[in-house]
């Protein structure tokens, strides 16, 4: 009888440390996006971007960090590169499928496009290159 109560100890022990151990964390920063159509604008350059792919609104809600999880010149960095072989292959349309690389992202260096248009397109871009087992450079996307 001992054993089986010192059993039941235990357990509830167990139990009780494992709930308590657990940090609930929130990630109230990531907006759920609705729309299989995404507006991501700086108004400030008048710049916009319009992604219509009706996959990455569910996989953005999903899996996509919370904004400032990076930071801005983590997300350039990566654009920058990925932007530069998107455009490569979207230029070469005989040798990458003309219709994953349907057109060129005018991604410029010098210019500042702020955190959420870096934020979208990369996860765009991060999408993209897991959906369709696409590597766009020497970053390996991660989610």
């Amino acid at each position: 009888m001992k054993r089986i109560i010192l059993l039941l100890f235990l357990v509830f022990s167990i139990l009780i440390a494992c709930n308590v151990s657990q940090e609930k964390k929130s990630f109230d920063e990531k907006p759920k996006l609705e729309s299989d159509t995404i507006r991501i604008s700086n108004d400030a350059i008048e710049y916009e971007v319009i992604i219509i792919d009706g996959g990455f609104t569910s996989w953005f809600n999903s899996y996509a960090k919370p904004r400032n999880y990076y930071s801005q010149s983590y997300l350039e960095a990566r654009n920058r590169v990925w932007v530069l072989e998107w455009n490569r292959r979207a230029l070469l349309p005989s040798q990458y499928n003309p219709n994953l690389y349907e057109m060129t992202i005018n991604y410029q260096t010098n210019i500042d496009y702020g955190y959420e248009v870096n934020y979208m397109l990369y996860n765009y871009l991060v999408y993209f290159q897991l959906t369709h087992k696409q590597k766009l450079g020497g970053f390996v996307p991660r989610i």
